[in-house]
């Protein structure tokens, strides 16, 4: 196996993680357990500051295990039940008694944007019995880059995410979509078979939102195929499946997803269209490994040239990676693969992001269908040209312009989502 080959496998263990609840909350709670820790009491107080993408991504999405959604519940749960060994399932052993506890701590946190030039930061400063703690998270979920105790500094390092892997035209390491589909097909079996996990953790998430959470999104869709109204196809199941995923981990399950580039939605628009269809075309347990593994660093790679936290959807990005593995599992060999990729930029790529909620679901399920339609055309050799819009004849130079797009031309776009939230939230409900 090649030392490129390794890489792919690291980035892979390292970005494609179990996550319990939405994971911008889950930083505030994981910056609240160890400042509990520091203080070796629970908090009598507690001041949080976030960047202005993480204050939109947390305003509105359920806490696991609470009822109850926003940063505040994700301080005071993380303060009184939160691990902070746990990263992103920090809230894993959360009780109910934890949480009628934290309910109490509520009056006493206060939140606030904090004008930082990093798109992901959260910071908690908590009080008890006359000593001081402060944690700041920056750059990736679960880095933390400052640990104070009554102002001396315990632990200090920079906000540089650990080894990344570049996209193609930058630094070493490259990736380009060639080398990833030539990789997942190539590589040992043996050596990927822990991306199964991802089959299995999502699963159980979208059976659980099958019951109804949130919208009910993924239940609704499965009973208008009872009704006869929606046919039970590939597109559908898909987007059942997704979506019933999606409603649950943003309505607070206590079930783990299983994330990518940090996000559980992400995770689920890479993993569950993946299954359905390998679940429909009778695909063999090694296509499905393989697909997964297409699927999850096709998103990975597509995501490198965006900010960790943007104003564009990165679900819709994510389910680019599960049109590619559909393609493949429908017999499409690379040229039809980067068609679809090509279809999927050319249709979905406007979707925004105004936070992270119910919403969501939605949002999965209309990438989840873009994927399999764009998937459809693309082995019938039929793809958007380089002749429209953003799309370039060239897949990995239209993936560049995309994350231009993204990290660029959307930045006033993301204030103004920003500044809408934040005067919504300001006014009396």
């Amino acid at each position: 196996m090649t030392q490129h080959w390794s890489d792919f496998i690291t980035l892979l263990k390292r970005e494609v993680v179990p996550a319990l609840g939405c994971t911008e909350p889950m930083s505030v709670a994981l910056a609240a357990a160890n400042c509990r820790q520091l203080l070796g009491v629970e908090p009598e107080q507690m001041n949080v500051w976030v960047s202005g993408n993480l204050f939109k991504n947390g305003m509105g999405v359920g806490v696991p295990g609470t009822g109850m959604i926003g940063l505040p519940v994700a301080a005071a749960v993380g303060a009184v039940g939160g691990n902070p060994q746990g990263g992103l399932e920090v809230l894993k052993g959360l009780t109910q008694a934890h949480v009628e506890h934290a309910k109490t701590l509520l009056p006493a946190i206060s939140v606030d944007v904090k004008d930082v030039p990093d798109v992901l930061y959260a910071e908690v400063e908590a009080q008890a019995a006359g000593h001081t703690a402060r944690v700041v998270i920056c750059t990736d979920h679960t880095r933390i880059i400052l640990m104070e105790k009554d102002g001396e500094v315990l632990l200090q390092q920079d906000s540089a995410p650990g080894v990344q892997i570049q996209p193609a035209k930058s630094a070493t390491p490259s990736m380009s979509l060639r080398e990833i589909v030539d990789f997942a097909l190539a590589v040992p079996l043996a050596e990927i078979d822990f991306i199964r996990e991802a089959a299995r953790l999502n699963q159980a998430l979208a059976d659980e939102g099958l019951q109804g959470y949130g919208l009910r999104i993924g239940k609704i869709l499965t009973e208008q195929v009872e009704r006869k109204l929606l046919s039970d196809d590939l597109m559908t199941l898909a987007m059942r499946l997704s979506s019933a995923a999606s409603d649950a981990r943003m309505d607070g399950a206590m079930l783990p997803a299983m994330s990518n580039s940090g996000s559980g939605n992400q995770g689920i628009a890479a993993t569950m269209p993946v299954v359905a269809a390998a679940r429909f075309l009778q695909a063999s347990d090694e296509q499905l490994t393989r697909a997964l593994v297409m699927s999850h660093l096709i998103a990975i790679y597509i995501k490198t040239y965006q900010n960790k936290l943007s104003a564009l959807c990165a679900a819709s990005t994510a389910a680019m990676g599960s049109g590619a593995a559909i393609t493949w599992l429908l017999g499409g060999q690379y040229e039809q693969i980067s068609h679809c990729i090509n279809n999927m930029i050319g249709d979905v790529s406007g979707i925004i992001c105004d936070g992270a909620g119910s919403a969501c679901s939605m949002k999965v399920s209309t990438s989840t269908s873009a994927a399999v339609k764009s998937s459809l055309l693309a082995i019938n050799n039929l793809r958007v040209t380089q002749s429209e819009g953003i799309v370039a004849d060239d897949v990995d130079q239209t993936i560049a312009n995309l994350g231009r797009l993204s990290k660029e031309g959307m930045l006033d776009t993301d204030i103004e989502i920003i500044n809408i939230m934040r005067n919504k939230q300001a006014k009396p409900s």
